[in-house]
């Protein structure tokens, strides 16, 4: 199909535009509504409960008619923009076509899933689907235990991939369930260079942190390991970036023990950390990469990808689901793949992230509260601290900051004394940077009030 490239454009005249201080009554009396029923918000919410009306490339609007720049794409998931003009046709197309039919085959899944298998890394070419990024993990590591014959698996420190047992239990399980983690999951020290667990310095470490995970791996382990599962780039935690060679070095390390690389991807890949994988940038090949929020650009498509000497594992563990791999889902994934290539979403999320991160070093350098900041493409983050020197956490700021922003017209995602930065990848620089500005006078303000 074609259509206007400039679809998206945006009058920075008119946005943000706020007419009603937010939440305003129309959000508050539909929250009021919601949340009788609605349990569990997450912070987001909770910190800034707006109901939302609709939302267009960049901007999103509210129910009272507010419009603000979207620094969130929903969390990660709409890279290409809301509503995307292609991606809107070819789901149109299937909506009254055909919505499910389990996981026979049909000719837009066929199309979708050679898509998947020409940009997935290596010979990762053997792909299941599903519609939610718990749940691919969770079949990744079913299809690993079924590979290897063995139980256990590692993550990190500040690692999250899902809500569901396991992969709740591959997290800091405090944050999201009240019981302890499952049998057979460790967790282990990341490698945080601003906040290492062993006092050490980058480079001049070696990733000793890479040594430590490997010593642990075998004392901690019971000779039962799988794998071990990791976030390329921590989203939760709030956008944590690894040293050059870390992904490179615990590649090597599976290989010297005979473990997968689990490689989850959920949040970070298709273009949104400003390559097509997180892996690419140390020319890493996982054992499985997992995919998720920005498959089909907000219509949910999720799914794996292993290597195709590990597939027969896939025929072991009943690995189809009901919604998995729809008409519906696999025409927005094709849309979304296309409009990635034709419109050269990767190159443009990495030239987008380098001049967000630069104004974010500039303002990292204007402010006592700022401790780091960090990203990649355009899977961004700030960290707030009381002290720069003891880098404790600074909660209320973070919270109030992002507060603030939201009010005058920033969308984007609080995590405690974390600020997340995830605009759509097909934003303008100028848009950017006029959120950045509301971005930093809320920082200003916070820290008045703190007496900073």
């Amino acid at each position: 199909m074609s259509y206007d490239k400039n679809w998206a454009k945006v009058d920075l005249s008119k946005v943000p535009d706020i007419k009603v201080t937010p939440p305003g009554p129309k959000s508050k009396a539909l929250h009021s509504r919601a949340e009788r029923h609605m349990k569990g918000y997450s912070s987001q919410v909770r910190l800034f409960p707006v109901a939302f009306e609709s939302g267009h490339g960049v901007t999103l609007t509210d129910a009272d008619g507010n419009k603000y720049i979207d620094c969130s794409s929903g969390i990660y998931v709409t890279n290409l923009g809301h509503c995307h003009p292609k991606v809107v046709e070819y789901l149109h197309k299937y909506v009254g076509q055909l919505m499910n039919c389990h996981d026979f085959t049909t000719e837009i899944k066929v199309k979708f899933l050679e898509k998947l298998a020409s940009v997935t890394p290596g010979k990762l070419n053997s792909i299941q689907m599903y519609c939610s990024g718990t749940g691919a993990v969770e079949a990744a590591m079913r299809a690993a235990r079924a590979y290897t014959g063995k139980y256990e698996f590692f993550s990190f420190y500040g690692d999250f991939h899902g809500k569901t047992m396991s992969a709740v239990s591959l997290t800091e399980v405090a944050d999201y369930t009240s019981g302890p983690r499952a049998i057979g999951h460790h967790l282990a020290p990341n490698g945080h260079c601003y906040h290492c667990h062993y006092g050490k310095t980058y480079p001049e470490c070696n990733l000793f942190c890479v040594d430590a995970l490997e010593r642990q791996i075998l004392m901690e382990g019971t000779g039962n390991v799988a794998g071990v599962v990791l976030e390329p780039i921590q989203g939760w935690k709030g956008s944590i970036v690894y040293p050059d060679g870390y992904l490179a070095k615990i590649r090597k390390m599976c290989n010297k023990l005979g473990i997968l690389m689990i490689d989850d991807e959920v949040l970070a890949g298709f273009g949104r950390a400003g390559k097509m994988w997180v892996v690419d940038y140390d020319e890493v090949i996982p054992d499985i990469i997992v995919l998720g929020k920005g498959t089909a650009n907000g219509f949910p498509c999720t799914g794996f990808a292993i290597k195709d000497e590990y597939s027969g594992a896939l025929e072991k563990i009943s690995a189809s689901t009901s919604y998995g791999g729809n008409p519906m889902a696999c025409a927005a994934g094709l849309a979304a793949q296309e409009v990635i290539e034709e419109e050269n979403i990767v190159e443009r999320s990495a030239k987008l992230g380098e001049f967000i991160l630069s104004k974010l070093r500039k303002m990292k350098d204007e402010h006592k509260i700022i401790g780091e900041v960090r990203g990649k493409g355009c899977l961004l983050g700030i960290e707030l601290v009381k002290d720069q020197n003891t880098k404790e956490a600074f909660i209320e700021a973070g919270q109030k900051v992002y507060q603030k922003a939201f009010k005058k017209g920033v969308a984007w995602i609080p995590s405690k004394n974390n600020l997340r930065l995830s605009p759509p990848l097909i934003m303008e620089e100028d848009v950017a940077e006029k959120a950045l500005e509301i971005i930093d006078g809320a920082i200003t303000e916070v820290e008045k009030e703190y007496g900073y």
